[in-house]
């Protein structure tokens, strides 16, 4: 069985080569992951670990598998990153704290309003100045990672319904939790404003970059990021209320 195992006699050029051409790959995978995670984790780290996975790829690549190396070289590289934050703390008490505060005054605000507040609504509702608001949800950022965004730090991915588990997922049961999971997604996104709308659209199911949104939008890049913190906070405080299952940070 041909491998490119490091006990093979691929080439040293014919290696590098393949290192070099996944480069970019390596670098786009880390920046989309990086863009959901605290700014104190640092990009050329996550990249200098991604291209740790890239090169276990290409020295344990097996095309007997019918896999394609870019596809292979992905679940490393992805593998090698997320590997390196399990240990990390990048989600402090405090953060969790903030988002549990904005999500039960989203859920509060929408109770008495009949529909979704506004951002100047929350701050008062916290007792913050608008930008003392703006900077909790930059500062939440990172918690949005282990939550409605995906189920665990094995699965990195764009489907906001990716935290229930893909075990048995054709099960009649699976795909009754998915049916109806959706459609209170499609309910909530439905009553948000606009733009918040359109950031999670262009985030999740055109796959952009938080830059590529700003240009669209003719926003800062800081601020889609905002609101995409908080789009995802007023998803959380919807589902939490009308989705049994129990769910932490």
């Amino acid at each position: 069985m041909h491998s490119y195992g490091a006990s093979t006699t691929l080439p040293a050029d014919q290696r590098e080569q393949l290192i070099l051409e996944h480069l970019p790959q390596v670098r786009l995978i880390a920046r989309r992951i990086h863009e959901r995670l605290p700014d104190s984790v640092n990009l050329d780290d996550l990249i200098s670990t991604g291209i740790v996975g890239l090169i276990s790829a290409i020295d344990h690549f097996d095309p007997a598998h019918n896999v394609k190396l870019k596809t292979y070289a992905e679940y490393k590289i992805r593998g090698a990153i997320l590997d390196s934050l399990r240990g990390l703390d990048w989600a402090p008490r405090q953060q969790r704290k903030r988002a549990k505060r904005i999500e039960a005054a989203i859920a509060g605000l929408e109770q008495r309003l009949k529909g979704p507040p506004t951002e100047e609504q929350i701050a008062e509702a916290l007792s913050l100045s608008i930008e003392e608001y703006h900077e909790w949800l930059v500062d939440v950022r990172g918690v949005n990672l282990g939550s409605l965004e995906t189920n665990s730090p094995d699965e990195d991915g764009r489907d906001l319904l990716k935290y229930i588990s893909d075990d048995e997922e054709q099960w009649p049961s699976r795909l009754f939790e998915r049916a109806e999971l959706e459609r209170l997604l499609v309910e909530a996104i439905g009553k948000m404003p606009a733009v918040e709308r359109t950031v999670l659209s262009l985030y999740y199911q055109e796959e952009m970059t938080l830059r590529e949104i700003a240009k669209i939008v003719e926003l800062h890049e800081s601020r889609v990021s905002q609101l995409k913190s908080q789009a995802i906070l007023r998803l959380r405080a919807f589902i939490e209320k009308r989705w049994p299952t129990p769910r932490g940070l």
